[in-house]
């Protein structure tokens, strides 16, 4: 019998990678609620074949998205899905027992995952830190903020907390090089939006010292190099994130940037 929880998936133009997300969860969950962000390719037609609980919304804020996915469940418990992710069976069996024989006071769970550069898993490097999967709607809701950076973070109901998993989510979070350069090019752009609009204090020496820990943090501390050249290849990269997002932040001081530029920009 499939657990009484609700799948959210939050999807944009992902026809190729959609269906093998949507099959790892089908028949495990008694709903499954897909948010399309205006696909214009066969994204919507092919998670037809798997739900008929589709919305077409556009996506301003994650958190906003999220919250609306939520909304539109049946069941308190949510477990939110990107289309790149993937469940294994592991994971699955681990989260019905938590749903039966779990804390009550725990609204939220945290799972690590495996993350992949097109078919090279980054088992090193600190690419497998835990992200929430599992939480409970009535105790749990995504920020709102305006650009929260890659993810937004998660606000309890008084009373309430986060547990942690051990099963992995399979992420294939990036298909090849080309795809990781543009995610950092995204990623460090609502990154110098957010020092922007608070007002951080950062410094081009700072800046030097975020890009070199970060690089021996990956690489060296986590073990990055057990995963040969491509783990190399994600510190670098991981590395000029701080260097991008510290050379945007600095062009929007210097220029002026308004908040509609900056909306504009995201």
């Amino acid at each position: 019998m499939p657990l009484a929880l609700s799948v959210v998936i939050i999807a944009k133009n992902e026809q190729n990678r959609i269906k093998e997300c949507l099959e790892s969860v089908h028949g495990w969950a008694d709903e499954i609620i897909v948010v399309d962000d205006e696909s214009t390719d066969d994204t919507r037609t092919i998670a037809l074949k798997y739900t008929d609980t589709i919305f077409t919304r556009h996506m301003e804020i994650e958190g906003k998205q999220r919250n609306f996915g939520a909304s539109k469940a049946k069941n308190d418990w949510i477990m939110i899905l990107d289309c790149d992710e993937r469940l294994t069976d592991e994971l699955k069996e681990e989260i019905a027992a938590a749903l039966k024989e779990g804390d009550p006071k725990v609204a939220a769970y945290w799972a690590p995952q495996i993350n992949y550069m097109g078919d090279v898993a980054l088992n090193h490097g600190g690419w497998s830190n835990p992200h929430i999967r599992l939480y409970n709607k009535a105790h749990v809701k995504w920020s709102e903020a305006d650009y929260d950076v890659i993810h937004p973070g998660l606000k309890f109901e008084e009373g309430y907390r986060g547990g942690n998993l051990k099963a992995k989510t399979i992420h294939y979070s990036f298909r090849n090089v080309e795809d990781f350069i543009k995610k950092i090019n995204r990623y460090s752009t609502l990154e110098a939006t957010k020092w922007y609009l608070d007002k951080r204090k950062m410094s081009q020496g700072k800046a030097m010292w975020r890009c070199w820990d970060r690089f021996f943090r990956r690489f060296v501390s986590k073990k990055g190099y057990k995963d040969g050249y491509y783990g190399f290849v994600a510190a670098v990269l991981s590395s000029f994130h701080e260097f991008a997002a510290y050379s945007k932040y600095r062009e929007m001081k210097e220029k002026g940037y308004y908040i509609n530029d900056l909306k504009a920009k995201v």
